[in-house]
């Protein structure tokens, strides 16, 4: 049993249509045939025209829809597609009716019959396109409305971790105790990382400056923490730009909450800005016991959304002693 491919059964169909409705269209509109060979040569050329107007109209429609979209450019795609169409149209019908009077002297109203049935049916298959193509569109914007409502949910629970307040206060405790005037500007940094939490959970960008002024008070608590076990070296110059809020946070988080930080092996997070990107990595240094669900949560969250806040991607990039996270620059 042979099995036809996709590509020759669309042709295979496409063929037999033609010849159906050449055929029948031609024999039922040619007044002035009278005889066998004369409906023949209807129907052969009705047939032509059908395979020309349609199948022509067909691939040039395709073609447009690669190349300019309707739901970016409805108006454009309109006009150039109506251009064409009447243009390619135009000049079959001429070739087709001096060849149909050439070879069957007499009435064309097959001919016209015929034009007018393919123009109907090219305008239909245009209509179509346009509506599959908003309907398209409007299912990916409902679907980034989703998934943009989801990454914001996902991203205030990793916001409000409650590991990292309890490590905090941990931190605060023993402080408490060692320096008073140390431990007053720890609650100090810590209720400023809270404040910036609160008033960017609502917001889809911030300016690169308010982020870094947020990323002080985090390090600040960091450092207490884990002291010169933690480098944390930032390179941006582009204070202007936008950033989707605590990303680099979570990225530092990330990289904290998954690697080994002590003295023998200290942590290195470097965050540099280079050719439209901020790039974030650090060195690779695995715990032990690591929960994966929650190592890919935070990145899956960046990722989601920078898509809804860029047309770049996010890029992740694991080497053996390198942990490397790449976010575009927002403008």
């Amino acid at each position: 049993m042979v099995v036809w491919s996709d590509d020759i059964r669309k042709v295979s169909r496409f063929f037999l249509i033609s010849l159906v409705g050449g055929t029948l269209i031609s024999v039922l509109s040619c007044v002035t045939c009278n005889g066998f060979f004369q409906y023949l040569i209807s129907s052969i050329f009705g047939t032509m025209l059908w395979m020309l107007l349609w199948g022509g109209n067909r691939l040039l429609g395709r073609y447009l829809d690669k190349n300019i979209s309707w739901t970016l450019f409805p108006l454009k795609r309109f006009i150039i597609g109506v251009s064409v169409t009447v243009l390619y149209t135009s000049l079959v019908i001429v070739g087709m009716i001096r060849l149909y009077s050439f070879f069957l002297v007499g009435s064309t109203a097959s001919v016209i019959f015929s034009l007018i049935v393919t123009l109907l049916i090219s305008l239909f298959l245009h209509s179509r396109v346009f509506l599959l193509s908003w309907r398209e569109a409007a299912k990916d914007a409902e679907k980034l409305q989703k998934e943009s409502v989801i990454a914001k949910y996902e991203s205030l629970k990793n916001q409000v971790n409650p590991h990292f307040l309890f490590n905090s206060l941990n931190a605060l405790t023993n402080l408490v105790y060692e320096d008073q005037e140390k431990a007053v500007k720890f609650i100090k940094q810590l209720s400023e990382v809270y404040r910036y939490v609160l008033d960017t959970r609502s917001r889809e960008v911030v300016d690169m400056n308010e982020e870094l002024q947020f990323l002080e008070s985090y390090l600040f608590l960091q450092k207490i923490r884990f002291g010169g076990n933690l480098k944390i070296e930032i390179n941006i110059t582009t204070l202007k730009s936008k950033v989707a809020p605590l990303a680099l946070q979570m990225l530092i988080e990330n990289a904290i909450k998954h690697n080994v930080v002590s003295s023998e092996n200290p942590l290195v997070v470097r965050i540099i800005e280079h050719d439209g990107f901020i790039r974030v990595e650090n060195n690779l240094q695995k715990k032990m016991s690591l929960d994966k669900d929650s190592s890919k949560l935070g990145l899956e969250n960046i990722c989601k959304r920078y898509e809804f806040l860029s047309d770049k991607k996010v890029e992740i990039v694991k080497s053996d002693n390198k942990f490397t996270v790449t976010l575009p620059v927002i403008i």
